[in-house]
């Protein structure tokens, strides 16, 4: 499925309407799913090139006929200065740089404004720590874009939190 495919989906040709049910004090267990892996440079974590990361991006997964149904975009912001974004695929993208991951993920949506993020991060910390597991890193899953978003009338981001051992 080409990323025209998956938009044509939409109201608004770009991405689609969110469904925070399923993501809602979940759990997601990852087996060797494969993930495109791009970087996206940013600002005190504000992504400075974002859009041209993804275009670039879904060019070589469309080229490669790579593209996932059941795509998932996670972000690690790993850096002030910049964040590493997996692009979920089918298979291996030559010219890219492909990783699987493995784990177990408790999820949790949240909506609102990006500036509460810290706010979101703690809840999550917390969520976590009352299911009496250990935090190994957190993922997120920006579900939509700023202007979808918009029209939309919701900013839903999903926590993943990775769980160690």
């Amino acid at each position: 499925m080409s990323q025209t495919e998956m938009q044509s989906g939409s109201e608004t040709g770009c991405c689609p309407r969110f469904d925070p049910g399923p993501w809602q004090a979940g759990e997601l267990v990852l087996d060797q799913r494969l993930f495109l892996v791009d970087r996206v440079k940013s600002l005190f974590h504000i992504p400075l090139n974002f859009g041209g990361v993804m275009k670039r991006s879904m060019a070589k997964i469309e080229a490669a006929d790579a593209a996932d149904p059941d795509f998932l975009l996670l972000s690690d912001e790993n850096s002030l200065w910049g964040a590493d974004v997996y692009m979920s695929i089918t298979k291996e993208v030559p010219g890219a740089k492909n990783v699987r991951l493995s784990g177990r993920y408790l999820t949790k949506v949240f909506e609102g404004p990006y500036k509460d993020i810290r706010k979101w991060c703690t809840q999550m910390q917390e969520h976590v720590k009352v299911k009496g597991e250990k935090l190994e890193r957190m993922l997120y899953y920006y579900t939509t874009c700023p202007k979808c978003a918009k029209v939309y009338g919701k900013n839903y981001v999903v926590l993943l939190a990775e769980l160690g051992d």
